[in-house]
């Protein structure tokens, strides 16, 4: 359970990282023409569109099967007839393939993408980190018309795309059932974001969408929601780490009175949006059916705390709110929770690493054991937490489905965790199956001793991490007997995180030996 630290974050990918060869070079390879007689080699049709001639699977029937059909003749007669010319200037082939002979298109389709190390899919195009370069973007545009049940389309992590994006979109048309679009880390540009909003009206059935690490986004949203109908479809809308600005957040307030369907808004790490969250919660209320959104390391102000309670009160099927890190918001949440208690249906909340304050904690804990549904917890990296623990642990009694409590790095107390231990009475979080103490180094072997009597009460428990600060380290004490005997009467525990804590060659050995001598198979991270 080693960690990274407390702000999370996201990896893009480095120019130099992209493999500079495509994936279909293989297949270009294959399809090389043969040099004419008088020394010169002739220019041949493309690979790709050589490759899929013949095309002929998942036709629809009637008018627009025989549309479908005419139109991939017409497309491939040209290179037919240019490499029938190239053919006569040269030898004779040794053994000519037959049309009886030639696989079919889905057969060919099948072994392109088994060739890509893809299962071939004709609902899912899944192309995700396959190096595609912008002429590859123009042959995969030129094969959605025979793709009519497409309902996924993957090209993440292709660097490529950008700047080749229209010429898909402009296909887009041939596959209305698409739902599903996923284009991370694909270095989209203004004029991709363009078209991909022009596109919008020929892929009415689109659902998802996910544009998350673009950077190239950030101050063209608009490009984007300007073009999107009324009564769009989407119900996941993805634009993590694009570098969106304070007009952006305008743009998006605009685009959420045209998408009253949306589940899932994720705008982290978009640290310039804050200051128009104000404005973008005002139109929350337009999206009722709203169950998850993302906030984390937006830049949050209290300002923007109190605009987002207000709209609290129009999300009743809220089921995850994650404002993590964002450090300016500390102090808001006794002007700010009104609304926050009101979220019967909420599952996930997120507050680590938000600088609350000790009256923060105060208000926090008259509200959280009022979210009845609440399954996790996160309050890591508020170092006030410990300060005024036990009221808000003690009251975590009133949560029969918590699962997940993280509160590391909160510089807990021993008074913290003798509440911890209160709540093992009575069957008080049965469910409990992640809790998560580390970088707590202020407790004494004492206050450990009080946490191990009632550790055995989590029967649930899978998940137990008591790491120190990585800089720091500790000899481990007498309550590591207790922590044994508690090991013995946790049935589902599988893993239990103790790093930099130094044990001795005794202590070491019973680790070692524990599982064996109980028949058990927990990790030890040490």
């Amino acid at each position: 359970m080693e960690k990274t630290g407390d702000t999370q974050g996201c990896q893009t990918k480095n120019e130099e990282d992209i493999p500079k060869s495509s994936p279909f070079d293989f297949v270009i390879k294959q399809f090389q023409g043969k040099r004419s007689s008088s020394g010169k080699r002739k220019e041949q049709p493309s690979a790709i569109k050589k490759f899929f001639s013949g095309f002929d699977f998942g036709k629809s029937e009637g008018k627009d099967g025989g549309e479908t059909e005419e139109t991939e003749k017409n497309n491939c007669s040209a290179d037919d007839q240019s490499e029938k010319r190239d053919l006569s200037l040269d030898d004779e082939p040794s053994h000519p393939v037959s049309e009886a002979e030639s696989p079919s298109g889905e057969q060919r389709f099948n072994q392109l993408m088994q060739k890509l190390g893809k299962k071939p899919n004709s609902k899912n195009l899944d192309l995700n980190n396959c190096a595609l370069s912008a002429a590859d973007v123009t042959e995969l545009a030129s094969l959605l018309p025979f793709l009519p049940e497409l309902e996924e389309i993957s090209l993440s992590w292709n660097g490529c795309v950008g700047g080749a994006l229209k010429a898909l979109t402009v296909q887009l048309h041939h596959v209305s059932l698409l739902r599903v679009l996923r284009l991370n880390n694909c270095r989209l540009t203004a004029e991709d974001v363009t078209s991909l909003g022009e596109a919008f009206e020929i892929v009415p059935q689109l659902e998802e969408l996910d544009l998350s690490w673009n950077s190239n986004i950030g101050g063209k949203l608009s490009l984007l929601t300007k073009k999107l109908p009324k009564g769009c479809k989407i119900k996941l809308l993805k634009i993590t780490d694009c570098n969106l600005t304070a007009k952006d957040g305008e743009s998006l307030a605009e685009m959420l009175n045209v998408i009253p369907n949306l589940e899932v808004l994720d705008l982290s790490i978009n640290k310039h949006i804050g200051c128009s969250m104000k404005v973008i919660a005002q139109d929350l209320k337009n999206v009722p059916g709203l169950k998850e959104l993302n906030l984390h390391m937006c830049g949050l102000k209290q300002d923007s705390l109190q605009g987002l309670d207000a709209a609290l009160q129009h999300l009743a099927e809220l089921r995850k709110l994650d404002i993590s890190c964002n450090k300016e918001i500390g102090g808001s949440f006794k002007d700010a929770a009104a609304h926050l208690a009101n979220l019967k249906n909420l599952e996930v909340l997120d507050l680590h690493q938000c600088c609350v304050t000790e009256e923060d904690v105060t208000v926090l804990s008259q509200v959280i054991p009022l979210l009845s549904s609440l399954q996790e917890l996160n309050l890591s990296s508020n170092k006030n937490v410990g300060v005024s623990s036990a009221p808000l642990l003690g009251r975590l009694r009133f949560l029969p489905k918590l699962k997940s409590v993280a509160i590391s790095n909160c510089d807990l107390g021993e008074e913290s965790f003798s509440s911890l231990a209160l709540l093992t009475q009575d069957g008080h979080l049965a469910r409990l199956r992640k809790l998560d103490l580390s970088y707590n180094n202020s407790i004494s072997d004492e206050g450990w001793m009080v946490f191990c009597h009632g550790l055995a009460a989590f029967k649930e428990l899978s998940e137990l991490d008591v790491s120190l600060r990585p800089s720091s380290c500790r000899d481990c004490g007498t309550w590591f007997s207790e922590l044994l005997a508690a090991l013995t009467k946790l049935p589902a525990l599988a893993e239990l995180g103790m790093q930099r804590w130094v044990l001795s060659e005794s202590q070491r050995q019973q680790l070692e030996s524990f599982n064996q001598d109980n028949k058990r198979n927990i990790r030890f991270d040490c």
